[in-house]
């Protein structure tokens, strides 16, 4: 064999190796809504879906029809909005029953197809009670006050329970959140395969809402961190670090995201988090407190996390 022959062979062994080496994508992720505050039309909502296919599950549901229309405008998806709503998207999981996280379904439930609605016990008697009450709107469901069109299925999850999505191809295991101690938000820990995706609603730091609510979370997710398992972790910063713990109303800064994030570190193990995903989700207006807020997380980051910010209709891969 000649030294060309064995430059080949080399050249070819080592793309062999890079190429098992690159990371292989597990969920397709379609965010449809990612702001907080008064944008009515780019409010929390993200579908998920096992990579590769359309099978999506809606992790909350504030904006959907202005959401779905933005990813077709950004050629994420080149079916009807119609389509993408009644076919691709096979239920809803829903972290806790503020507007800004339910109004999306709420207002085009009419126009949906038959799904499953998730949500844990509080989560779900709050929709029943104050929106799908066939009295402030019709009750789309199968359960609850009034009469049921029964267009939807209302299962209500159990805490850290590992649920089957139907039609979707993924589990799902419910822990809580606190978000303005004692109302109750919810973290969604998403399985496809052998790889998971981590979704937390509103959420605010252990140290002002006094729970142990994320640490119990941290411990749970930390052995798959370190596995490398865990995908990415969607997680809210709402406000900049100027705003007084009795304003954060149950939310996180960036100082306070930090912490949170160290604590996760001190379980999974040193370096554990290097370039890990963390996708900021919740960012609230006015412009100027949103750019803050990213300078704020870059300075801060010794972790060497990738944070990502994601944008409304831009297919993300995890």
């Amino acid at each position: 064999m000649n030294n060309f022959h064995r430059f080949f062979l080399c050249i070819i062994l080592i793309s062999s190796i890079a190429f098992s080496q690159k990371e292989k994508t597990s969920f397709s992720v379609v965010p449809l809504g990612v702001m907080g505050g008064i944008d009515e039309k780019n409010l929390s909502a993200y579908l998920i879906a096992p990579a590769n296919t359309t099978d999506y599950i809606c992790l909350d549901a504030g904006t959907v029809n202005s959401g779905i229309e933005k990813a077709i405008e950004k050629k994420t998806f080149t079916v009807s909005t119609s389509e993408v709503l009644r076919k691709y998207i096979k239920g809803y999981l829903i972290s806790h029953a503020h507007l800004d996280h339910v109004s999306g379904l709420i207002i085009n439930s009419p126009a949906d197809s038959s799904k499953t609605v998730y949500a844990t016990k509080k989560c779900m008697e709050m929709m029943e009670n104050h929106y799908f009450n066939d009295q402030t709107w019709a009750n789309f469901g199968d359960a609850g006050p009034g009469f049921h069109i029964k267009k939807y299925h209302f299962q209500t999850l159990d805490l850290a329970k590992e649920t089957l999505l139907t039609n979707a191809k993924m589990t799902v295991k419910a822990f809580p959140l606190s978000h303005v101690n004692p109302f109750e938000s919810t973290a969604f820990l998403i399985k496809n395969d052998n790889n998971y995706a981590l979704y937390l609603g509103d959420t605010g730091p252990d140290e002002v809402e006094k729970s142990n609510n994320l640490r119990n979370l941290w411990t749970v997710v930390a052995p798959l961190v370190k596995a490398k398992k865990l995908k990415g972790i969607f997680i809210e910063v709402s406000f900049p670090n100027e705003q007084p713990d009795k304003f954060l109303f149950g939310h996180l800064t960036p100082n306070y995201l930090m912490k949170e994030l160290h604590v996760l570190e001190e379980l999974a193990g040193k370096g554990s988090l290097e370039n890990f995903k963390i996708i900021i989700t919740h960012l609230k207006p006015p412009a100027k407190n949103i750019a803050k807020i990213k300078e704020q997380l870059k300075a801060q980051n010794n972790l060497g996390l990738k944070i990502i910010y994601p944008e409304q209709g831009k297919k993300l891969e995890l």
